[in-house]
Parts: structure tokens; sequence; C-alpha cells
């Protein structure tokens, strides 16, 4: 767990100039209600020095305090990649009036593709085409905590280390089986997802009859 580095509320102006290509994105809070439970943790990894960063969040937690994260995650030339990006997008949004732009979410590319299963949990994801074993015990745990402990920084990393060879493999099956195009679509589609769930339709099926 060495080649991570810890900051609070954002990133340093030094490092932010390092981020050249892909972008590994996942983030840790109080609960999965994005409107009551709060943004503690962002685990970011450049995929272009393989270097993996945790920004740490109080209560007091601020947009003022995050431009850097901002500008970095708003940069349309840069690709986040996300495992279940909706969630994630809509807690960044939220908490820190960030808007992801140039997003790759694993789980729609695993839905997309891997038809034949309807496990599509990162989990499952890199167990079966990584054949690495996730441990998840630390999901639910507390990450408002003031210290993190060495099995939550673990996890935590643990949830950007393998997104980019996931998005690599998924790639090339949307390209096989020739779904490349609707991916695109429905990550063009994402940001209008996220503003509907913030809204209050994330429950709702607008497009239905009824």
């Amino acid at each position: 767990m060495s080649n991570y580095q810890l900051f609070h509320n954002d990133l340093p102006s030094k490092v932010l100039k390092t981020f050249k290509g892909d972008i590994s994105v996942d983030t840790e809070t109080l609960g999965l209600n994005v409107k009551r439970d709060r943004l503690c943790l962002i685990q970011i990894r450049n995929e272009t020095d393989k270097k993996v960063y945790l920004i740490k969040f109080e209560e007091d937690l601020s947009p003022k305090q995050s431009k850097n994260l901002k500008l970095l995650l708003e940069n349309n030339s840069l690709t986040k990649i996300f495992h279940f990006a909706r969630f994630d997008m809509a807690i960044l949004k939220e908490n820190l009036k960030i808007n992801v732009k140039n997003v790759f979410c694993t789980k729609i590319a695993s839905k997309l593709t891997r038809t034949y299963s309807s496990k599509h949990g990162l989990k499952d994801i890199v167990h079966e085409i990584l054949d690495v074993q996730l441990d998840k015990t630390e999901q639910s745990s507390d990450w408002s905590k003031k210290k993190l402990t060495s099995k939550q920084i673990g996890y935590a990393m643990n949830d950007v280390l393998y997104l980019s060879e996931i998005k690599s493999s998924l790639s090339d099956k949307l390209l096989n089986q020739k779904r490349i195009k609707l991916f695109k679509s429905i990550m063009k589609f994402m940001e209008i997802r996220v503003d509907l769930d913030l809204q209050g339709w994330e429950g709702i099926d607008i497009f239905a009859h009824k």
C-alpha cells in the first residue's frame, strides 16, 4: 500500500499537472442516499504513472476547497473510469458541484456485453476477467473516521486498481458485439440521468407508459 498519497479536500496543483490520459475514480460515502449521506473519500488512480491519490473530506466539505478536483474531473480530454458512474457522479455533484465529463462506466459496459450473467458488481467482474478476488469487507465501514484504518485504505485502493484493465477488456467486448455506439450514447446521457436522480426521479421510469 505504499504507492498512494493522502490529501484533504483537494489535490495539489503540482499533482494535477501529471494527469495525461485515463483516470480511475471511486468514492466512499456514509451511505447510498445521495441527498442524506455525505461524501467522505475520493480515490483516484492516475493511469499514466499508476499513482493512487486518496482525498479525504470532513463534515465541512465545500466546493471552494476542491477547485483542483473540479478542474480534473470536468476536463473533457481525460477519460474517467467508474464502476457505477451514476452514483459517483451524483455524489460528486451534490457535495462538490462537480459535473464529471467524459465517463466510462464499467458496470454499464458489463451489462451491455456480459448478458450471460446477472452479476455485474466490481468483485464479480474482476474475478471473471482478471481472476482476482476482491475483499469487500470494508465496504460498509465508517468512512467518516478521522483516521482511516489500513484495511479501509487497502479496500479503497483496490476499488480503482483494476478499473483500467476492466475497461480494456469490456471495450473489446463492446466492439466485438457491435455495441460501442450504443454505449457511447448512454455515456453522453449519464449527466441527464444524474440530474434526474438529484431532482427526485431516481426510482421512476419516466419513459414508462404508466
